[in-house]
């Protein structure tokens, strides 16, 4: 019988070839122990910028991921004023952006998409994730993706013009076109990969590839931007988010990355905690939860 050990080490050498010299694995790590790690943020929403700064510095990455974006760090009503203060102060503490989490699918007025990507790129930020698209559940789904084309056309273009990636994330679901990486990987294939990236969620595609994850992480390889590190456990047929070090997921990703010779940025997310920055103890909570999460992200890569 095939194991779980077998599976990731056939799969690593066959993909190892194939993903060799890929573009996007052009981006220089950090240092030997693994690439530069970031951490998404969202869980510290409610901090001032100068706090924000301040706690991620005690977590010990020098890079986030900031929700700019409703309820986020920066809302898109106020981008270019307060975006280059939350910039200013990060660098007060050696910690740049490397990407913004954003409410943008299409060019709008609504989520006031030039402006939040040209002043993002007037600060130096190079990526930023896209909101999702959506599937009716009444409609063809192929006829679906087919509307779906120039709205990513025009975004894709405007991008371009700005300097700044466009990222897509997979996020479980069957309401969420990208779930089963397929569709959006088929839509994807019209751009090149500085053009149009995945920021890849190895939670979610677990949760909907099931033994077939790995086939997802290939799919997305060839145009990865940013690797995302969280981890989960099934709650009956719930997924019930969890530390890093507790869950289903383990250093097997690392491995098929590795062997991908891929050096390029990855994020952690800490999605597991209950509780909001006002409660009582909440950031100290949230501060050691993250810190032990990295040591985890750190101990598979080394």
């Amino acid at each position: 019988m095939t194991t779980r050990r077998d599976f990731l080490r056939s799969t690593s050498a066959a993909l190892a070839g194939l993903w060799a010299g890929n573009a996007l694995a052009a981006e220089p790590a950090a240092s030997v122990a693994g690439p530069a790690v970031s951490l998404f943020t969202k869980h510290l929403i409610g901090l001032s910028h100068r706090e924000l700064a301040a706690a991620v510095a005690r977590i010990g990455v020098t890079s986030i991921e900031a929700p700019v974006r409703s309820g986020g760090h920066v809302l898109p009503a106020q981008v270019e004023v307060e975006l280059p203060k939350l910039v200013e102060a990060l660098a007060a503490n050696g910690i740049t952006i490397s990407m913004l989490t954003t409410g943008i699918n299409a060019v709008s007025d609504t989520t006031r998409t030039e402006a939040v990507l040209r002043t993002a790129k007037a600060l130096g930020i190079k990526r930023y994730r896209m909101n999702w698209y959506a599937y009716a559940p009444d409609k063809p789904l192929w006829a679906q993706l087919d509307e779906i084309k120039p709205r990513l056309r025009d975004l894709v273009a405007l991008s371009k013009e700005i300097g700044i990636q466009p990222c897509y994330q997979n996020h479980s679901g069957a309401k969420n076109v990208g779930a089963a990486v397929w569709d959006m990987a088929a839509l994807m294939r019209e751009y090149r990969p500085e053009e149009l990236a995945w920021s890849f969620d190895i939670l979610h595609a677990t949760v909907e590839g099931g033994l077939s994850w790995p086939n997802q992480v290939a799919l997305a390889r060839e145009r990865l931007a940013m690797a995302y590190f969280k981890n989960f456990r099934w709650k009956g047929r719930a997924v019930d988010s969890c530390p890093l070090a507790d869950g289903i997921i383990d250093a097997g990703y690392v491995k098929l990355l590795k062997a991908s010779r891929y050096q390029g940025p990855v994020c952690l997310h800490v999605e597991y905690l209950k509780g909001a920055i006002g409660d009582p103890g909440y950031l100290d909570h949230a501060i050691e939860a993250s810190r032990a999460d990295l040591a985890t992200l750190r101990a598979w890569w080394a």
